[in-house]
């Protein structure tokens, strides 16, 4: 949950620190700087859920650390649940995975002894540099994982715990004196990512359903795969959540990979590389929660200017300058140059092809240096490239936000301190072409019925991934409609 507090002097970044953080207050806001006034806050509420959810945030409170993170009172969701956490800046739910080991000798005699497996994410959290976020008392155990199951997480593990959960959400939102929202973090392929998660956003939708959920998904990337179920794992919570969420912002890690092994010469990225990179992404989303600017844009002005039709929801996400301290002394960076970096599609945080489609919108947010002067001629100069094209019936095309914070380097990380930088949020057409890619995979293994057992036995129907994979088809044909719509066509009534 972030709390906005405004005075007439920005604190400057790099001014707090992690012990700044672990004293601002949970509930209460008499402990604020005395050279602030604190105004009614604008908070939202963010949930991580599984193991991908567990490793990003520990490196998404890097990035917010140098950014005057005292402003931001302890209570985030996390969510995983072999080692189930939940950060609303900071609960953290932690499922503990217990072991039997057998042992039998040749003479049939046998002993055996109980363990549990270590947990590298769990001890990050637990004694990592932010530890001082997460409550003690806000830590949730259980026995059981999603082990990549959509049905387990759904209906089966979820079920069980999804009530303390929303209990939990509710003590925390009704801490807030102006809930914006929810930012729900997740993988498509896990089985927690994507079961857990569409349970928790049906949830939300009953409870409050008049507030922004946006959702930070892993796609499961074309070559790299981390569970030979994520089809069917990705198709399944795509349909559930689909009138659930107002907005998905979508990266895959093969596309992200590629962007830190050629923008940031680093041979072999990890983990760290990519979610730092995603957590500066996520950082320039919420700047203007945090920070004053120009033209600073609110959660709920993403939905409105980004989704023309409520199922066409699915932003592709960039991000400039992606570049290395070492190339940096030799760049000039204007505005110009990073407004065209992000409709290269190499850049792109998901494998497609934006060429290959037409854009219905785009959000540029800048941070930094950058006057709306500068911001008009490089869009200017967008509109006029042939590779660039937007559809039809959008004449506008374009929402611009400016916030005065630059971006904060994180300390010994890979990108470079930089003057300005924008996060691009585009809806294109050309997102069909990973809709299709992953739909074709499922259509592989469904023809022979490959795994299916596993979810039936978890108390799911056979025939929810028929009626999943049809939804599929239908997003695809509504992109592709969307792409030949022309300003007086008579479909419009079809959405």
């Amino acid at each position: 949950m972030w709390a906005r507090q405004v005075s007439r002097q920005e604190m400057p970044a790099g001014s707090s620190s992690a012990s700044s953080t672990a004293s601002a207050p949970m509930a209460s806001s008499s402990t604020a700087p005395q050279n602030q006034t604190l105004v009614k806050t604008r908070s939202t509420l963010s949930s991580t859920l599984g193991a991908l959810g567990v490793t990003f945030q520990e490196r998404y409170m890097w990035t917010w650390s140098p950014q005057w993170l005292v402003s931001i009172p302890v209570c985030v969701f996390i969510f995983t649940l072999p080692y189930l956490y939940f950060f609303i800046t900071a609960p953290v739910v932690l499922l503990c995975v217990e072991c039997i080991s057998i042992h039998m000798d040749r003479a049939g005699n046998c002993r055996w002894e109980r363990w549990y497996p270590s947990n590298k994410c769990s001890d990050e959290v637990r004694v990592g540099k932010y530890k001082e976020l997460f409550h003690p008392e806000q830590l949730i155990s259980g026995k059981e994982d999603a082990a990549n199951n959509y049905a387990r997480g759904h209906y089966t593990v979820g079920k069980e715990i999804i009530d303390g959960v929303m209990e939990r959400v509710r003590k925390m939102t009704d801490q807030c004196t102006g809930l914006q929202g929810f930012l729900v973090f997740h993988s498509f392929g896990g089985g927690t990512g994507s079961g857990f998660t569409s349970l928790l956003m049906e949830r939300l939708s009953v409870d409050y359903g008049k507030k922004s959920k946006l959702e930070f998904a892993v796609y499961p990337a074309p070559h790299v795969s981390t569970a030979v179920v994520e089809p069917y794992n990705a198709i399944l919570t795509t349909h559930t959540t689909l009138e659930h969420s107002d907005c998905a912002f979508m990266v895959d890690n093969e596309a992200i990979y590629d962007i830190c092994r050629r923008n940031m010469d680093i041979e072999s990225p990890g983990y760290i590389n990519l979610n730092r990179l995603i957590g500066q992404i996520v950082s320039s989303i919420t700047a203007s929660l945090r920070f004053d600017g120009a033209l600073n844009v609110d959660l709920m002005e993403f939905q409105t200017n980004l989704v023309p039709f409520p199922r066409i929801h699915f932003p592709l996400v960039t991000y400039s300058p992606i570049i290395s301290a070492e190339k940096a002394y030799h760049e000039q960076l204007t505005v110009s140059e990073i407004t065209g970096a992000c409709f290269e599609p190499t850049n792109q945080m998901v494998k497609c092809d934006p060429r290959h489609g037409k854009y219905m919108a785009c959000c540029m947010l800048y941070r930094g240096d950058v006057v709306p002067k500068d911001v008009n001629a490089a869009i200017a100069s967008i509109k006029t490239r042939r590779s660039i094209q937007f559809v039809d019936w959008c004449p506008t095309g374009f929402k611009v936000g400016i916030n005065y914070q630059p971006p904060t380097a994180v300390p010994g990380g890979d990108l470079a301190k930089v003057q300005r930088a924008v996060c691009m949020l585009s809806n294109t057409t050309a997102i069909a072409e990973a809709w299709s890619r992953l739909d074709h995979k499922f259509d592989l293994m469904y023809a022979k019925r490959a795994f299916v057992h596993w979810y039936v036995g978890e108390g799911m129907e056979e025939g929810e991934f028929a009626e999943a994979r049809e939804d599929l088809a239908s997003l695809e044909k509504d992109y592709e409609e969307l792409g030949r719509m022309s300003p007086d066509s008579e479909d419009d009534d079809e959405y």
